[in-house]
């Protein structure tokens, strides 16, 4: 019996069988060899155009690029060289897809074999139903990455190209990776340090790209797949359905928030024309669910502007894309829980379809866990920064952090260095999912969940 347990892969407790880890460790250690790399490249004299960048603040810019975030402590185009950028630009592109993505599509373009235990860690990468399908999804997911990124590159050109010249392709190129990517860095600080795209708010067409590079990212590869076929098929899976529709009515219902308590604040968007405050209030609906960037300045807006933004950077985007946050499906069943129950059911019930119960309880402890650290962190960032910092503005670049959205109200900027190494943490957190790194990090015997216990009652509410 204990010679059968001891074939299990994945399983083994740590220690028992030296070179085992679980898919998510893998995982995690994989962005940790990233951010590790991405901290030396970007503390070298030729990455930076006024002396050399300290090492902490090199290793949060490169946590912020791998965990696609955007939070920053030193504007993008005012301190980095096209060096500096163009480490950033490849440590989001390897955070956006995942660096366990990449290796095994290169792996599969050299024809190399892929074994269980490399097809069981990509299926965790790829986000597949199945380590059958892995090797197909993994296509699909850098072929769609590669046409997005293509589409918003040949868009953002009549933009950009007409405005810096040459050095258009590069903006645009950075741009638009950074945008699908949902990663928020940006080249605009020549107009203003951390400006993001606030010399574009008026610029209807390069908002519209964005959005639309966002989007793709969002929500998710797979879910672009169903789409595609669906001309063919007539029909998409639950997962599509949840997320398409959450997306929307999080997308929209933001927007038309935003814009009613933001209208006539003079500082924001009050002296925009209908039309610029409309757009503005979609841009940043849409750019708050995990992208961070913004056309209007965000620590202008009111507390209660601020906390809807903190609650729509929490929720992020959709599981297998490039966006963070706990993932609409996650807050879709929480609340379709909520309201199943509420009609006196025992269990969720979404579109005529019942919802396993070990569902319900990984979306619950997602939520738990990702509160508790935005939170907790926000509690900290708060006693640790200047008083010029309010509870709020804690509380929203801490949900950007643990989202991974990387809007900041000037909080980041204020950060000791105690308080990056937590904000660091908090990302990486929400890049690999609060689950998955608990998981890593507490790995036990598939055994242990197979134990027959007695039923115990407790009586809740």
């Amino acid at each position: 019996m204990e010679k059968a347990k001891g074939k299990k892969l994945f399983y083994r407790p740590a220690g028992k069988r030296k070179g085992m880890y679980t898919p998510t460790q893998i995982i995690c250690v994989s962005f940790v060899i990233v951010i590790a790399l991405g901290t030396f490249l970007l503390s070298l004299p030729v990455a930076s155009k006024h002396g050399r960048l300290d090492v902490l603040d090199a290793m949060f810019t490169a946590t912020s690029a791998t965990c696609v975030t955007g939070l920053i402590v030193r504007d993008t185009w005012t301190q980095f060289t096209y060096f500096g950028q163009a480490v950033i630009l490849l440590l989001i592109q390897v955070g956006g897809l995942g660096l366990v993505t990449l290796t095994s599509f290169f792996a599969l373009a050299m024809r190399r074999r892929m074994g269980f235990r490399d097809l069981r860690l990509l299926g965790e990468s790829v986000s597949a139903d199945g380590y059958a399908q892995a090797k197909d999804v993994l296509k699909i997911v850098v072929g769609l990455a590669g046409l997005f990124e293509g589409i918003g590159i040949v868009l953002l050109l009549f933009a950009f190209v007409p405005q810096f010249g040459l050095e258009g392709i590069w903006v645009s190129v950075f741009t638009a990776i950074s945008a699908f990517c949902n990663a928020g860095f940006d080249l605009f600080g020549r107009f203003g340090q951390y400006s993001s795209l606030a010399p574009y708010v008026n610029n209807y067409y390069v908002q519209a790209v964005v959005m639309f590079m966002i989007i793709s990212g969002g929500l998710g590869f797979m879910v672009w797949v169903e789409i595609g076929q669906y001309r063919k098929k007539h029909r998409l899976s639950l997962q599509a359905k949840v997320v398409l529709s959450f997306s929307v009515i999080l997308w929209l219902g933001g927007a038309a928030l935003i814009a009613l308590m933001e209208w006539n604040n003079a500082a924001s968007m009050g002296g925009l024309s209908v039309p610029g405050k409309l757009m503005a209030a979609l841009f940043q609906s849409v750019s708050t669910r995990t992208a961070g960037m913004n056309t209007i300045d965000l620590a202008a807006c009111g507390p209660i502007t601020k906390l809807l933004m903190s609650a729509l950077q929490f929720i992020g985007a959709a599981p297998g894309s490039t966006g963070g946050g706990v993932k609409v499906t996650t807050f879709a069943v929480i609340i379709l829980t909520i309201r199943s129950v509420a009609q006196g059911r025992d269990d969720c019930v979404i579109a005529e379809h019942h919802i396993e119960s070990k569902t319900v309880y990984r979306a619950l402890t997602i939520i738990v866990l990702g509160g508790l650290a935005a939170v907790g962190s926000a509690v900290v960032v708060f006693y640790n920064t200047s008083d010029a910092v309010s509870v709020i503005d804690a509380i929203f670049e801490s949900c950007s952090a643990f989202g991974t959205v990387g809007l900041s109200v000037g909080v980041t900027a204020q950060l000791n260095r105690g308080a990056k190494i937590l904000y660091m943490l908090v990302m990486f957190m929400g890049r690999v999912g609060p689950v998955s790194l608990a998981m890593s990090l507490t790995a036990k015997p598939d055994d242990n969940k197979r134990k027959i216990m007695p039923v115990g009652h407790i009586n809740v509410g």
